[in-house]
């Protein structure tokens, strides 16, 4: 009986319908599966811009809080939260089973269970040309500049992060810089800016 109501509640829901939907489209392969995800989970975007794919088993939460600029890639497997605003430049990819949250739990009162303290949200915001790379998590609040890349299993905290650098770690730290590698081996060799 349990079931059946909850069958009848699920079908009364068109939240829930666009969820099932979504549900099927999400693991989809092929280039149908990207058709697909564009217009169904993109299409509930705050914006979308042209030529995104959505890559299978990305899930976003909060789709409306998520603008896209163009030509962005969603990694398989991603996990956004983007119930606090996730803003995503132009030419942004983003490696498999990477996470995005723009919110936390509030802790501040020991005499609440944390789950009953509310959330806190804090917009991210990524610029132009990132590349975020596998397994990395991007906290709230996290500001990251244009052309910056996240090597592979980074924790990026909620703190600014300079156009053009490259980090690494947990806390990911700067570990170089893309400005530096553009320079070719004369120009370092004379010490001549490229």
């Amino acid at each position: 009986m349990e079931i059946l109501r909850a069958l009848i509640s699920d079908l009364r829901n068109r939240l829930v319908w666009i969820r099932w939907f979504e549900g099927l489209v999400r693991p989809m392969p092929g280039q149908l599966g990207v058709v697909l995800r564009r217009r169904m989970i993109g299409g509930r975007f705050g914006r979308a811009g042209t030529g995104l794919v959505i890559y299978p088993g990305a899930l976003v939460v909060g789709p409306e809080n998520l603008h896209v600029g163009d030509n962005c890639r969603i990694g398989r497997n991603n996990l956004l939260q983007a119930s606090g605003g996730i803003e995503l430049g132009n030419d942004v990819l983003i490696g498999p089973d990477v996470k995005i949250w723009s919110l936390n739990h509030v802790t501040s009162r020991l005499d609440v269970p944390i789950w009953e303290q509310g959330f806190e949200f804090k917009k991210v915001v990524i610029g132009n040309g990132v590349w975020i790379g596998a397994n990395s998590f991007v906290m709230p609040g996290a500001r990251i500049g244009d052309h910056v890349v996240i090597a592979a299993g980074s924790v990026v905290s909620g703190k600014p992060v300079a156009p053009y650098s490259i980090l690494a770690g947990n806390p990911a730290r700067k570990i170089g810089s893309r400005e530096e590698r553009q320079r070719s081996p004369a120009d370092a060799a004379t010490g001549v800016e490229g």
